[in-house]
């Protein structure tokens, strides 16, 4: 009975200490195939070299050397590989950790910074805010103080034109006071126009400060023309108007709605301001033709 052995690469193990034993026990095993000669076969129990003897154990040796080398070779290889495997598996987790890390780092700062901006950006607006708070109180105010004013001055006017009135009724006062206020007419007259040409520069300057596309710088240098021709007109002077105007610059910002057309909805303060001056003008009228009567520049009728 012919017997055959499976040899398996994987079964040997390379290292110096295998012992000889295990190569005779597989090498002297029958490898006999029926049809080859006999003598072409491994010979288990064949010995020495005589005519009689087999050699197949010197074939099976021969074999047994470039069969261990790849073993070798293979488990060799196979060490390296995984090492290999293990060093760019730790050198890629090693940059991910570090990667990931740097992108940590950044988003923190990143954050760190959005929030200080966010910071300052609020605190800005509150401060915004308080500074349009005490805008609209200060405008408020002032509107109050303005309507307080005229409401003295028109009760001002009420008591002249009832003190006049008396007056003509009295005969040669009457014609006395009367006289004297024609005589103060030209310089009403004047006034008026001076605050008539005063609104509608008034107007044109507030239409350029609601306009969209008019450019500032031509806004002032009509408030500068205004704060010039005051301060140089005598009859603007007597009603102080150069500190009114400067108050209407700074404070009124009031506009029509984006569509509007009639440059006279524009402006708030500015016709409060035009109507106390008109008053105030009729006011000064009757001043200067009180001192006029005081003073003697207005003599009574004796005839």
């Amino acid at each position: 009975m012919s017997h055959t052995i499976i040899f398996n690469l994987n079964d040997v193990e390379v290292f110096p200490s295998i012992h000889t034993a295990y190569y005779k026990l597989v090498f002297q095993a029958s490898m006999n195939n029926l049809n080859d000669p006999p003598r072409w076969n491994i010979q288990p129990h064949a010995r020495g070299r005589g005519a009689g003897a087999g050699d197949g154990n010197q074939w099976n040796y021969a074999l047994l050397v470039p069969m261990l080398g790849l073993a070798a070779f293979r488990w060799i290889w196979t060490r390296e590989s995984q090492r290999e495997i293990q060093n760019v598996r730790a050198q890629y987790d090693k940059d991910v950790t570090k990667i990931k890390n740097e992108m940590e780092a950044q988003y923190r700062e990143t954050l760190t910074e959005r929030s200080k901006t966010v910071a300052t950006l609020e605190l800005q607006l509150e401060k915004e805010s308080q500074r349009v708070k005490g805008y609209r109180e200060a405008m408020i105010s002032q509107n109050q103080q303005l309507m307080k004013q005229r409401k003295q001055l028109q009760q001002e006017r009420e008591t002249l034109e009832e003190e006049k009135q008396r007056q003509v009724k009295s005969g040669a006062a009457g014609t006395v006071l009367h006289r004297a206020l024609e005589r103060e007419q030209d310089w009403y007259q004047r006034a008026l126009a001076t605050l008539k040409e005063l609104e509608g520069q008034l107007v044109e300057r507030q239409n350029a400060y609601c306009s969209r596309i008019q450019p500032q710088k031509q806004r002032r240098e009509m408030e500068r023309n205004m704060l010039l021709k005051v301060v140089k007109d005598p009859i603007a002077a007597e009603v102080d108007l150069e500190s009114d105007l400067v108050d209407i610059f700074e404070r009124d910002t009031h506009c029509a709605e984006l569509l509007n057309t009639d440059k006279r909805k524009n402006g708030s303060l500015m016709w409060v301001y035009l109507k106390y001056w008109q008053l105030q003008v009729t006011v000064q009228k009757h001043k200067k033709a009180e001192e006029a009567i005081l003073g003697g520049k207005v003599q009574f009728d004796t005839k």
